[in-house]
C-alpha cells in the first residue's frame, strides 16, 4: 500500500513543513485543485502547488477538481514521477485531458464521482497510468467513506487485469476504512484529515499502514 497524505486537511498556513512533516512514510503528496466551479469550493493552484514542486523531493499528485482539464494541466510544473488526475466528467474530451497531462511531462490519471459508472472510463485504461476512485461526493474533506466504493474498486481491478495501472481511493479513509479499500484492490491511500489531524502525524501514518494489512 502507497500512502499519499492529502494537504487539503493540512495546516495551509504551514504548508511546506505539514509536507515535510509526513515525508518519511509518504508514498507521494496529494493536491486536492478545486475551482469553485467543478466542485464548491476553492483550494490551491499552480502558483502554490509549483512552489512547493521546487522545494521537496517526493513525488506529487496532482487531483484537478475543475472544470476545463486541458487548459490548466500545463500550468503545473511537474516531473515524469508525478501524476495529474483529471475527472471524466469536467471535460467533453478526455482525449485532450489526457494529452495535456502528458505534454506537462506528468503521467495521466482519471477520476470519477461516486455516482459516475465506471464504463465511462473503461476505454480509457490503456491510456492512464492511474484511476482513482472518488469514496466521498468531491469538494470538501472530514466526509464518511461510501461503502459502494469497494465494490467499485473491485471491479475497476478486474477490468484493468495485468495492465500496469494504479487504483488510489480517495474520501473518508481511517484506520476503519483502510483496510476494506486494500483489500478490494487499491494501490493508493490518500488520507487527509486522519493524518493532518493527529498530533502526531507518523504515528497516524503508521497506524493507517497497520490497519490495511
Amino acid at each position: 500500500m502507497k500512502l499519499a497524505p492529502s494537504l487539503l486537511s493540512a495546516d495551509f498556513a504551514h504548508l511546506l513543513e505539514e509536507a515535510q512533516s509526513v515525508l518519511p512514510l509518504a508514498s507521494r503528496l496529494h493536491w486536492d485543485v478545486m475551482d469553485g466551479h467543478f466542485v464548491p469550493n476553492l483550494t490551491f493552484g499552480p502558483p502554490v502547488v509549483n512552489a512547493l514542486r521546487r522545494r521537496l523531493d517526493i513525488p506529487f499528485e496532482v487531483h484537478l477538481m475543475i472544470d476545463r482539464p486541458a487548459i490548466y494541466a500545463p500550468q503545473f510544473n511537474t516531473r515524469p514521477d508525478d501524476t495529474i488526475i483529471f475527472h471524466i466528467e469536467a471535460t467533453d474530451s478526455a482525449r485532450s485531458s489526457l494529452e495535456a497531462i502528458r505534454r506537462s511531462g506528468a503521467r495521466p490519471g482519471v477520476s470519477l464521482r461516486p455516482a459516475t459508472p465506471i464504463d465511462l472510463i473503461l476505454p480509457l485504461l490503456d491510456s492512464v497510468s492511474l484511476v482513482l476512485v472518488m469514496s466521498v461526493e468531491p469538494g470538501f474533506g472530514g466526509q464518511a467513506f461510501l461503502p459502494d466504493a469497494t465494490a467499485r474498486i473491485a471491479r475497476l481491478k478486474r477490468e484493468i487485469g495485468a495492465r500496469p495501472i494504479e487504483i488510489a481511493v480517495d474520501g473518508g479513509i481511517h484506520v476503519g476504512t483502510v483496510r476494506a479499500a486494500v483489500d478490494a484492490g487499491a494501490d493508493v491511500i490518500v488520507a487527509g484529515s486522519a493524518i493532518f489531524s493527529a498530533p502526531d502525524r507518523l504515528a497516524a501514518m503508521h497506524a493507517l499502514q497497520e490497519a490495511s494489512r
